[in-house]
């Protein structure tokens, strides 16, 4: 897959993410994007090393878009602990 599947893949399972995991986030549209990018290689390595399968075959797999928003919502609640943190020794 070429940087813009990437990108388009990131775009909508950080949406998705945030979909399923409600409540406030800071940042817009470019944290969402990379919160779905890294999500997507998140989820495509733990497909490969828990499972061992490869999850991210191609742009229209389903397999590929829940490991993408499944790594998602990993990288969202990690987001969340560390961004929550930050705010509350400020």
């Amino acid at each position: 897959m070429g940087i813009i599947a990437w990108i388009i893949i990131g775009l909508l399972a950080g949406v998705i993410a945030k979909l399923l995991v409600p409540g406030k986030d800071p940042g817009g549209i470019i944290v969402t994007i990379l919160i779905g990018i890294v999500g997507g290689l998140l989820g495509g390595f733990l497909g490969k090393v828990i499972f061992g399968v490869d999850s991210i075959d191609g742009f229209f797999d389903l397999s590929t878009w829940i490991a993408a928003v499944a790594g998602s919502v990993i990288v969202l609640l990690v987001y969340r602990l560390v961004t929550g943190r930050g705010r509350a020794r400020a």
